[in-house]
């Protein structure tokens, strides 16, 4: 899952974006508003954390861009305001959730998952195709022959995958979806990753395999 964090404060977004990664998710941090504006134009994110108070363009300003372009993006606000009026303001706005600094990690992260529920109904179980299971809460690859707890990377690929097996998808949109625009990776670490998945789900006797179509990018097939 990608996520947009618009926190100008950039050592509370180093340490964001940290905490957010080591939990799977895939983050892309700026900070500024205007900033925030055009990483949205791209609509390739799964929600977004946004600080009210912040240089350019306001957090509340953004807010309001965001949904008069017809954007249902889940939203969640900080602050460091308590007062209700801003509380008020922000989710009549369009917010999702607020959350008021300082805030405890484990909280922000349940609210992440709680404001995403209702865009991934498959959040609290299982993807499956073929013979293979992955549990979005756990990370984990299975079959009835083993499993694997798959690193951040490799899990957003599978989950794409698996999410719609018969559509393919090419390294732009996993390097666009993983990796993000403001990578300096190059495009043949999508290869290198998909070519781990191949051998786990070779050495876990999975019946699907990942298909490349050349030219056009990857998908999913049942039948060894």
């Amino acid at each position: 899952m990608r996520l947009l964090l618009v926190e100008d404060e950039r050592a509370l977004s180093k340490a964001l974006t940290a905490i957010l990664e080591r939990n799977n998710y895939s983050v892309d941090a700026v900070y500024d508003g205007q900033e925030a504006l055009e990483y949205l134009e791209a609509d390739n994110y799964d929600a977004v954390i946004l600080d009210i108070m912040m240089p350019k363009v306001d957090g509340i300003t953004v807010l309001k861009e965001l949904r008069a372009r017809g954007s249902l993006l889940p939203v969640l606000m900080l602050t460091a305001k308590s007062e209700i009026d801003d509380k008020i303001l922000g989710l009549d706005s369009g917010a999702n959730d607020y959350l008021t600094k300082p805030f405890h990690s484990r909280e922000l992260l349940a609210r992440i998952r709680a404001m995403t529920r209702v865009q991934t109904a498959q959040t609290s179980s299982c993807l499956r195709c073929g013979n293979v299971t992955l549990d979005r809460a756990t990370f984990e690859l299975s079959t009835p022959d083993g499993s694997f707890r798959l690193a951040n990377k490799e899990f957003q690929m599978l989950e794409m995958m698996m999410s719609a097996p018969k559509n393919v998808i090419s390294s732009e949109r996993f390097m666009e979806k993983v990796w993000g625009y403001d990578s300096e990776a190059e495009i043949n670490v999508v290869w290198v990753y998909i070519s781990y998945l191949r051998k786990k789900l070779a050495s876990l006797n999975a019946n699907i395999q990942i298909k490349a179509t050349r030219g056009v990018g990857y998908s999913l097939e049942e039948g060894k």
